[in-house]
């Protein structure tokens, strides 16, 4: 028997959509509910051990963490996102580890007032970025032409971009040309357009002004 799965979620959390674009990507479906996080209903506390997004219930069971969930669909649905060489597929799972800790960086991006914190952030992530650069290959995926849990992870890191991109002109891709080809791909992905609602770019930039960042004071 099939079990049925909810994805809990929040709009503009990047972990959720790494979990959306996986369940995309395998063709199952699935439930989405969207919780508050400012004002989490008890229901969601007594099932969220952490008090975070995303969680998977699969049937009366419930996951939680993303990375977690993703490995959970990939060893129990086809087809397969990681490769089949352990060697290749460990190295990616530390890749998802490295747009993790870009996730991170980015956190600060949004919401810190400290100007020198900015700055430094703003250097660690095209520090990042360069190192990604040097490991693509001829794309247009992390991996070459198919599709892997590791452009599942960046997808979400890239759309941040879209809007902060609107805003100032952060640099960050700077002379990175196939890491600014495969957020591009990314970007034309079914999947990763479909992993957030319609109006996530207006929520992102809503979400900046009211944290009232650093990066706001170019915030029009």
């Amino acid at each position: 028997m099939v079990q049925p799965l909810t994805l809990v979620s929040f709009d503009l959390c990047p972990y959720v959509q790494r979990a959306a674009i996986v369940l995309a990507e395998k063709g199952i479906p699935f439930e989405r509910i969207d919780v508050d996080l400012s004002n989490k209903p008890d229901w969601f506390k007594a099932i969220s051990p952490l008090g975070k997004v995303p969680l998977l219930k699969v049937g009366d069971e419930v996951l939680f963490e993303s990375s977690v969930i993703v490995e959970y669909l990939e060893e129990t649905h086809q087809p397969a996102l990681h490769p089949a060489n352990p060697l290749r597929k460990a190295r990616h799972r530390a890749w998802m580890e490295f747009g993790s800790s870009i996730l991170a960086d980015i956190w600060v991006v949004e919401t810190t007032k400290d100007p020198v914190a900015f700055e430094q952030k703003l250097a660690i992530l095209k520090d990042k970025f360069a190192r990604i650069e040097a490991e693509l290959s001829e794309g247009p995926y992390f991996s070459g032409h198919g599709f892997t849990i590791v452009d599942a992870v960046f997808a979400p890191v890239f759309r941040y971009f879209d809007v902060f991109d609107q805003i100032a002109d952060l640099g960050t891709f700077d002379g990175l040309p196939k890491t600014l080809a495969w957020r591009q791909a990314l970007a034309e992905r079914p999947s990763v357009k479909h992993a957030v609602v319609p109006d996530y770019h207006e929520r992102l930039r809503a979400f900046l002004k009211r944290h009232a960042g650093q990066i706001t004071r170019q915030l029009a």
